[in-house]
């Protein structure tokens, strides 16, 4: 028997479709930003920050994240060895150099206790990157970067609508980072923003977003410096506010399929996302751990059997330092462990409970 379960898709209704068609068929001219001023607006008071940059990707905003900071060769920036790509690859882009530090075995987020002991004269700053829509541990990490005089960037592509103390992911450190990529909760196809609660880092970033032009020049066409362009489109932005509209179902879509899940998964020797006191977690992508029952072998071997069926397991994240353009780097023994004895579960918001019992079934014969 075959399946059509996929990894992930989006959630989109006719709302979604009636905004992108108007942004198409009137979005030009001196209407070109109306979706754009209105994404960024509504996004900043969803999130509670004073000033938002919508992207055309997560890796844009950080991009601009990092120049914003002064970002120089030769510096340093600490984050966690298990993430997606995107966190390390715009440290590069400024020829700085990222430190890998160990994940924590319980949340697979940074570890605090390994972070301190990475900083050296050269580190910048910390990204702290909230894996699968798991938590780090932001007080801690607030107080290490104040202490160091470092700045804190928050890595939230795949944590929104996550909360700590009812402050959403993304908006408790200088600055925030999300992705809109087709398989996030919400979604603009492709896209991402920049959460910024400082006005003095604000002024900095729109500078760098527009190409290196000052907003209070009256020349148009002159720039101050170096900028970059990761502008959303219009388009992207009208579909946008439809998802920002529909957030708080999109929401408690992901934490009903996550429930399932656990219930059915929590008599096995697996670990999954985890949901500490004072937090709510979004559950962007339910992920099962077996240390005891899976290596890297038997999980991808468990991984190829389900896909070709058609249901859409995919693996943990690796350790960056496997990759080889991070591969001379020290590896990290947690995140190692982790990794290969972890998968991903489908997650779409339009999953029918038959779907999620073929994943369960299939993740438990693979178990067994």
């Amino acid at each position: 028997m075959t399946f059509d379960i996929p990894f992930a898709k989006p959630s989109i209704t006719s709302k979604e479709v009636e905004y992108a068609t108007d942004a198409a068929a009137n979005g030009w001219g001196r209407r070109c930003y109306d979706y754009l001023n209105i994404f960024e607006t509504r996004f900043a008071e969803y999130l509670d920050v004073r000033h938002c940059i919508a992207t055309s990707s997560c890796t844009g905003a950080l991009h601009i994240a990092l120049r914003t900071i002064g970002l120089a060769p030769g510096d340093e920036v600490i984050l966690p060895e298990i993430t997606w790509v995107a966190s390390a690859a715009p440290i590069t882009y400024e020829k700085a150099t990222p430190v890998f530090v160990d994940i924590d075995p319980l949340t697979w987020c940074i570890d605090v206790r390994k972070v301190e002991a990475a900083i050296t004269p050269r580190t910048k700053a910390i990204i702290a990157v909230h894996l699968y829509g798991n938590l780090c541990d932001m007080s801690s990490l607030r107080d290490i970067a104040d202490r160091h005089r470092l700045f804190l960037i928050e890595d939230a592509a795949e944590a929104l609508g996550s909360t700590w103390r009812e402050r959403q992911a993304g908006s408790i450190g200088d600055m925030g980072v999300y992705s809109f990529h087709g398989t996030k909760t919400l979604t603009t196809g492709e896209g991402g923003l920049l959460a910024i609660q400082r006005e003095d880092l604000f002024d900095k970033a729109l500078i760098q977003a527009n190409h290196g032009r000052k907003s209070s020049k009256r020349t148009i066409f002159w720039m101050d410096e170096i900028g970059v362009k990761y502008k959303m489109s219009n388009i992207q932005a009208a579909i946008g506010c439809a998802q920002l509209e529909r957030i708080d179902e999109l929401v408690t879509r992901k934490r009903e399929i996550f429930s399932y899940y656990y219930k059915a998964l929590v008599d096995l020797p697996v670990a999954m996302n985890i949901e500490a006191v004072d937090e709510r977690n979004s559950y962007w992508l339910p992920a099962v751990v077996s240390l005891e029952r899976l290596d890297e072998n038997r999980r991808d071997a468990m991984l190829a059997k389900a896909n070709e069926v058609g249901i859409g397991l995919r693996p943990f994240f690796y350790p960056l330092t496997r990759f080889p353009m991070f591969q001379e780097l020290p590896q990290s023994p947690v995140a190692a462990r982790v990794s290969r004895a972890g998968l991903n579960l489908p997650s779409f918001h339009d999953m029918t409970q038959e779907d999620m019992d073929v994943v369960i079934r299939a993740v438990r014969k693979g178990l067994s």
